[in-house]
């Protein structure tokens, strides 16, 4: 059996080695942000999320840490924070699991089978039950919004998100804001 870091740097390298674009925060494997697109033919398919992986010294016994970076509308999501609400990560991890399968399982199936019923965004889960269409409508704006590519290799912190959220009413910004946005450390 191998030990928690060999693992830790295993599950790493796969992820890396795969389909997703990993950047590093620190020096060590523990906190990097991964570039995460909506699954096909979900309400989420257009949009393109920065997703921040924390992972305990004690990984894969102890699930990762997984928080959405810029803004995403959805019941199990909290819009502030971008703390996920998913069973299997919160509760029932199992060592069995490994990075891969948050990003390819996990996390896809969040965006394509939401539950209202166990909201951590009370507005989108009653919007959700209330009114589909319109939270669908909500849906497709936020991934217009927050969750462009562009936005998202241009910004490396959650630094557009948060101008965005002071402005949350306008519908954009001038040009001088955003140099001045992007000199902004990740907190």
């Amino acid at each position: 059996m191998s030990s928690p870091s060999k693992r830790r740097e295993m599950d790493v390298m796969k992820l890396m080695m795969s389909d997703y674009n990993v950047e590093m925060i620190n020096d060590g494997l523990s906190e990097f942000n991964v570039e995460f697109h909506g699954p096909k033919e979900s309400l989420y398919e257009a949009g393109v999320w920065k997703i921040r992986v924390e992972l305990p010294d004690a990984y894969p016994y102890k699930s990762p840490s997984i928080g959405f970076v810029n803004k995403i509308f959805h019941p199990n999501v909290d819009e502030l924070s971008g703390s996920v609400c998913l069973d299997v990560i919160n509760q029932s991890w199992s060592p069995m699991f490994d990075l891969l399968n948050v990003f390819e399982v996990f996390l896809p199936q969040l965006l394509l089978y939401p539950n209202p019923s166990d909201p951590l965004n009370g507005d989108a889960a009653s919007l959700m039950m209330k009114d589909p269409k319109q939270y669908d409508e909500k849906v497709k704006e936020y991934c217009e919004r927050y969750a462009k590519k562009d936005n998202n290799i241009k910004c490396t912190g959650e630094d557009e998100s948060e101008e965005d959220e002071i402005s949350d009413n306008e519908s954009g910004s001038s040009g001088g804001d955003d140099d001045d946005i992007a000199g902004h450390a990740d907190p």
